[in-house]
């Protein structure tokens, strides 16, 4: 296996989801105005999904996932 296939058939590869980390943070930001202190992607429940934290302007911390195919907001948590 050549090393720029090396994640070709692995979840985190970008052929598994249709948006990207930075319109994931996007849409999260649009649910919670504020500033992203962490962006990840996950395997949860059977779906890629991005998980946002963002820390607002008040200081509170939350936690937003976002659907890594269809770019829907799954859950927004405060932390």
């Amino acid at each position: 296996m050549t090393n720029h296939n090396r994640w070709e058939n692995h979840w985190q590869h970008q052929q598994y989801r249709r948006i990207s980390i930075e319109q994931a943070m996007n849409i999260a930001l649009q649910r919670v105005p504020g500033h992203v202190v962490k962006a990840e992607l996950d395997y949860d429940d059977g779906m890629l999904v991005y998980e946002i934290d963002i820390r607002t302007a008040d200081g509170y911390k939350y936690e937003v996932k976002v659907d890594a195919n269809t770019g829907a907001i799954l859950r927004v948590k405060l932390d």
